[in-house]
């Protein structure tokens, strides 16, 4: 689904995304709309533009993932202000692009974000790990700490450094389904919700050497 108050930008990325092969179950030019279609819609991934006229980015995500849980969202944004970039991955976001990324970059962002990758402009990445470094510099105690087996730290180690899931498996010689498998049971027994809360939870915890 594509969310975007510009008509022909939103135009544009539909027909990018159509022509690539992907169905574009809705496009829609207000948040408000965006959450209220995205049930019955039904994207695995939404495109979504920061400023829209009636409800902020933040909004519109808390929306999404409330109305469709495990939805994957992509920002697409022309703010590459370091507190809009941190607010929408706070939210629940789980990448983040610049309007400025060409065809070829947007539509392999699209396929990562699908896959479960956290996708982010260059150089933003790198924002968004130094932000949870500072929140993960006095963690809270982890008495509770749920128990991972041995591969699922493995790929939680791997998934922070920032290995994508096709590298993730074929450095452990595993499928890629094999390791999203283990990120959905890590996420499950961490009570996460997305790739870039995972990352998080590595750091606070050491695991992302």
């Amino acid at each position: 689904m594509v969310v975007d108050d510009h008509p022909m930008w939103r135009d544009g990325v539909a027909r990018d995304l159509t022509e690539a092969g992907y169905q574009v179950t809705a496009a829609v030019s207000e948040g408000a709309q965006a959450v209220r279609v995205a049930p019955a819609a039904a994207p695995d991934v939404v495109v979504l533009d920061l400023q829209l006229p009636d409800l902020s980015g933040v909004d519109v995500i808390r929306g999404l993932l409330a109305a469709l849980p495990g939805v994957r969202i992509l920002m697409l944004s022309a703010s590459g202000e370091q507190q809009d970039v941190l607010d929408a991955v706070k939210a629940g976001a789980n990448g983040y692009l610049i309007k400025s990324a060409g065809r070829d970059e947007f539509l392999d962002a699209v396929r990562r974000t699908a896959e479960g990758d956290a996708v982010f402009t260059p150089g933003l990445a790198g924002l968004v790990l130094g932000e949870y470094r500072r929140l993960a510099a006095t963690p809270a105690a982890d008495t509770d700490r749920p128990q991972l087996t041995d591969r699922e730290t493995e790929v939680l180690r791997l998934v922070a450094k920032g290995l994508s899931y096709r590298q993730v498996a074929d450095r452990l010689v595993v499928s890629h389904r094999t390791v999203q498998n283990h990120v959905q049971n890590t996420l499950g027994k961490l009570q996460l919700h997305n790739r870039v809360e995972l990352v998080r939870y590595a750091i606070e915890h050491g695991l992302d050497i």
